[in-house]
This record gives structure tokens, C-alpha cells and sequence, in this order.
């Protein structure tokens, strides 16, 4: 719904036939959607590039949607750029939604080469059907599971990223998935602990049932960070059935992907970026805000260069911290 009345960028939908989706263990569609927003009067121009990547269960299609009472993105965009308050880049809003529920956008052996779709087939297709982006001129953004992906991706290829937003991301992760794993316990215990019978029931039933986002959550971490293809859909829980006790190999391994661990090795990465901006909400119900502040206060001690913010909000409805975050990155890559 819009709020700002002035001129109005173009949004093209795109389809681009991916190789590196082709060995996913979930049946999911190699043809994947892609909207792109241009800023108006803007075509063509040399424009730098920004990737949208979205939380669990959500699509970038759904941040170019309508919305009542609130922006959709190319909205907030053309507002921000309108008023003067950003500096005109390109938008790529991919699908990357699975059969699980969502991506954390990056490579496994169950879910899909996420990463190397977004790398490299999905960025080259976008830059040269819209002329943008290039070396030094590309940023990547996301909240929730998105802020993972952008964190992640700024933690492994600042080769790729110049700068990069991560809104309210998943790290931490003993404090924000381990207090889940005795409801997931729990909800298994009525299919005699088969993770592919709770599954099957879950896509057959007409409603999910109440508590099952949990579940499926849980689910489609472990097939993201520990994925074993010998198993359902790769799925297998860091935890034992019957004491949820942490089975240490499995754990190790989600662990390898928790930014705040991860950042002991990747941060001259970050310290090649142009600009890193972090933020999450001070009531954030999943716990993240712990992880935020042991992540950023790691980047301190290491030296790398940050904007880091605290709001008064949850986790939930807070994409107007994209005012924040989107001039600041559009800002360092016009540079």
C-alpha cells in the first residue's frame, strides 16, 4: 500500500533454469522466479545491485506482493529514493522456498547448491539482463533466516559481497534452536519418533497443526547445517529421542555454520566489505538478540568495522528497519 506517490520503479519477473539445484534430495523445481526492481529513470544505467533474501517460510515474490496497511519493498524502495533519502540500485527479490519451508541459503546435500545458485547463476543472469552490479558494487540483505543467508554469505564471499544488512539473523544457535528441540521431541513421539511419518502427515493434513512450525523449523535447519542423504528428505535431529541429549558429531556440525563461531575464521572477509550493518529487536522471541550481541561483540575484539543496532521491538513485522539498513548499504556501494 503505497505511501509515497511519486514516480515508480519497474519490477520484471524473470525465470532462471538452474544446473546447481539439480541434485536437491526434496524434488524442488530448477526453475526458479526472480523479481527485479529498477529505480524509475533508472534503466540501464550501471546501477549497483542489492539481493533481498527472506526469512523462513517466505519468498522474495512475497516482498514484492501487495500489502495492506504497510509498503512492500519496491514501495518502501521507490519512497527512499524518491524523498532522497538512498542512492538508486537495482533489486533481485529470488524464490529460493523449498518443500521444507524455506532456505538458509547456502549449500547441502538435502536442501540444494543454494549457494552456488545465488553466485553463481543467479547473480550473473541479473547483472547482465539489467546492467548493474559488478565487483564492489553488489550487497546482499535479509531478516531472520534472510539475515543468516546475508551474514553467512558476507562471512564466506566478500569476493562476491561489497556490503551486506543482517535484520534480527540466526546465530547463537545452543540459545536459539536447542531451547526447541524437546517440543520437536514431543510432536515426534506420536509417529513412534519417525521424522518421515510426522513429515508425510504434515503435507497430507488441510491445516498444520497448532505448534508444528517448531517442527518443521527444526526439520529444515538439520537438512540445511547437518544433512545426511541417506535419511528422509536428509533430515536427522542433533539430539537423542529419548534424553535429548546433544549427539556431538551431529552438533559439531551445525555448530560449523553459527556465524558466531564461524566469525573466528571468516573475519578478514568482512573486513574487505564496504559496509556491515546488524541490528535485531531487544524482545526478539527466538533469542536472537543474545546471538547478536555475542556476534558484534566478537567483531569488535577482532577489529572489523560495523553498525550495530538495538531496537524496541520483537522479531516479528519489523521490515521498517530496512529504512535504516537500505540507504546505508546503497550509500557504500555508489561509492
Amino acid at each position: 500500500m503505497r505511501k509515497f506517490f511519486g514516480p515508480a520503479g519497474a519490477v520484471t519477473r524473470i525465470t532462471i533454469q538452474s544446473r546447481a539445484l539439480e541434485t536437491n534430495l526434496l524434488g524442488d523445481p530448477t526453475a526458479r522466479t526472480v523479481d527485479v526492481y529498477v529505480p524509475a529513470g533508472h534503466q540501464e544505467r550501471g546501477l549497483p545491485l542489492l539481493v533481498d533474501l527472506v526469512g523462513f517460510t517466505g519468498s522474495g515474490l512475497s516482498h514484492t506482493n501487495w500489502a495492506g496497511f504497510r509498503e512492500n519493498l519496491p514501495e518502501r524502495l521507490d519512497r527512499l529514493i524518491g524523498e532522497g533519502r538512498m542512492a538508486p540500485v537495482v533489486v533481485a527479490f529470488p524464490d529460493c522456498f523449498t518443500r521444507l519451508g524455506g532456505n538458509q541459503y547456502i549449500n547441502s546435500a538435502a536442501m540444494g547448491a543454494w549457494e552456488d545458485f545465488l553466485l553463481l547463476e543467479m547473480l550473473p543472469a541479473i547483472e547482465r539482463r539489467f546492467n548493474c552490479g559488478g565487483t564492489g558494487r553488489r550487497g546482499v540483505f535479509g531478516k531472520s533466516s534472510g539475515g543468516y543467508g546475508a551474514i553467512t554469505h558476507a562471512l564466506r564471499h566478500s569476493d562476491m559481497w561489497a556490503a551486506a544488512a543482517c535484520h534480527s539473523g540466526d546465530m547463537g544457535f545452543e540459545i536459539c534452536y536447542l531451547p526447541d528441540m524437546p517440543a520437536v521431541l514431543r510432536a515426534l513421539t506420536g509417529t513412534g519418533n519417525s521424522i518421515e511419518k510426522w513429515w508425510q502427515q504434515l503435507e497430507a493434513a488441510t491445516k498444520h497443526p497448532e505448534g508444528s512450525f517448531k517442527v518443521i523449523n527444526v526439520l529444515a535447519m538439520a537438512a540445511s547445517y547437518d544433512p545426511d542423504p541417506a535419511q528422509f528428505l536428509g533430515m536427522r535431529l542433533p539430539v537423542t529421542f529419548d534424553t535429548c541429549e546433544i549427539i556431538e558429531e551431529r552438533w559439531a556440525n551445525w555448530l560449523r555454520h553459527d556465524p558466531v563461531v564461524a566469525v573466528e575464521t571468516y573475519a578478514d572477509n568482512l573486513r574487505r566489505l564496504k559496509a556491515l550493518y546488524i541490528d535485531c529487536g531487544d524482545k526478539d522471541q527466538f533469542n536472537l538478540l543474545y546471538g547478536a550481541r555475542r556476534f558484534t561483540r566478537r567483531l569488535k575484539r577482532l577489529g572489523v568495522e560495523h553498525r550495530y543496532e538495538e531496537f524496541s521491538d520483537n522479531h516479528t513485522g519489523v521490515d521498517y528497519r530496512m529504512d535504516e539498513s537500505l540507504p546505508f548499504l546503497a550509500q557504500a556501494l555508489a561509492g
